[in-house]
């Protein structure tokens, strides 16, 4: 058996090192397997290259050798996919356990955070000694919401650039329309680091690409944080972003093949899914400081505004906020949350709603499928009951009905 190669498919080229098994066809459907412990090189940060393995095997499968191939150019008829190592060398089960106990936590425990990168995705990293003022409309014309930050003294990243700063930076130096936020202004990245974290400086949060996304659900909610840098251990190097959305979207994919477990029937209200009391929410005519005060205080995303009678009328959400930067109106905060919800720079379809009767299933398949962060609980009246985010729903599918183990 003679075969000329195999193609990496679905990756983008980057520093990773994960356990691997593959999987070879060719042109007779024949099959042959290997599995090794593959350390890549770092090729790219872009799309323009992928990573190629390449061998001949009489009998047979010998060590591949890598080298790069530019994207676009004809390798070989043949398919590479990836396989799951236990599939291949027989998987003993020393008991026989309930399929739909714990059948979430142990798909995250089984996929590692590599599984979600993408095969292109766009990456902004932001070195510390650049203005603040310029990293924000880096991220506005960018379409991101978060950068990494390189600190080019310590040769390392050191944290994250994300609209919480931009709220907080405007929130704490904010004096009148007749005022120049100077700070806004002149600061570099690191100067505002340096003023507001002080002497509550942490680490940044990260994590490996062979890391299981268990591990990576578990870091999200335990820190309280919304995105999650994947950089690769050996290089540092920054390969994606891990946030609650990529990887509840990538848990869709594959639940309909799964066991369905009893609890996605129950209801928000039966499984105290969601917050239901101490709701943060503004008016139409609150004004907009006071809004971004209750974004610093309370550690919110979102804020419904609602009317008099407590019915919820619009959203007003954490990247509405980055509006400001991008039509560069931050220095007036005096106008109304109604106002600053006018410059919205993309459609708004309206308030997504649940009620706290409908199924867990039901909200999860909604909040995917419209690709946003949170639903607005109300009843029939369309009054603010509570809010269920993506952080609840993952907490509830694969913390709370899960176990404490490791993967």
């Amino acid at each position: 058996m003679n075969l000329a190669g195999l193609k990496w498919a679905n990756k983008v080229a980057c520093d990773v090192a994960v356990d691997a098994a593959f999987v070879w066809h060719d042109l007779q459907n024949t099959v042959t397997s290997f599995s090794r412990r593959s350390s890549g090189v770092c090729l790219s940060l872009s799309s323009e290259t992928e990573r190629v393995f390449s061998g001949v095997c009489e009998g047979q499968v010998r060590e591949p050798k890598q080298k790069t191939i530019p994207r676009g150019q004809c390798v070989w008829n043949m398919e590479c996919v990836p396989a799951v190592l236990d599939d291949l060398e027989g998987k003993k089960e020393t008991h026989v356990e309930d399929p739909e106990h714990n059948v979430y936590t142990r798909f995250m425990k089984a996929h590692r955070c590599y599984d979600l990168v993408p095969t292109s995705s766009k990456l902004v990293v932001f070195d510390t000694s650049l203005q603040v003022k310029k990293a924000f409309f880096a991220l506005v014309s960018n379409g991101v919401r978060a950068a990494p930050l390189w600190d080019s003294k310590k040769q390392c990243f050191v944290g994250m650039l994300t609209i919480t700063d931009f709220i907080n930076i405007l929130h704490r130096y904010y004096k009148s329309p007749l005022v120049q936020i100077y700070e806004l202004e002149e600061h570099k990245i690191e100067t505002w680091r340096e003023v507001y974290l002080q002497d509550s400086f942490k680490p940044l949060v990260s994590i490996s690409p062979n890391a299981s996304l268990y591990d990576a659900v578990s870091s999200l909610l335990k820190n309280k944080i919304h995105r999650l840098p994947v950089i690769d251990p050996l290089t540092g190097n920054t390969l994606y972003i891990l946030t609650h959305k990529r990887i509840l979207k990538f848990l869709k994919l594959f639940i309909s093949e799964m066991p369905k477990p009893a609890f996605l029937s129950q209801t928000l209200e039966e499984l105290k899914i969601g917050t239901f009391e101490n709701i943060a929410m503004v008016h139409s005519d609150t004004p907009l400081y006071t809004a971004l005060g209750i974004f610093v205080d309370h550690r919110v995303s979102a804020l419904p505004v609602v009317d008099d009678k407590g019915r919820v009328v619009d959203i007003y959400s954490k990247f509405d906020v980055i509006n400001l930067a991008a039509e560069k109106t931050y220095n007036n905060l005096d106008i109304t949350v109604t106002k600053a919800l006018q410059h919205r720079s993309q459609y708004f379809e309206g308030v997504l709603t649940c009620q706290a009767h409908e199924t867990l299933e039901a909200i999860i398949n909604r909040l995917v499928e419209a690709e946003v962060h949170r639903l607005v609980i109300v009843d029939d009246h369309e009054v603010v009951k509570g809010i269920v985010s993506l952080s609840d729903i993952l907490q509830a599918l694969v913390l709370t009905n899960g176990d404490n183990g490791t993967a």
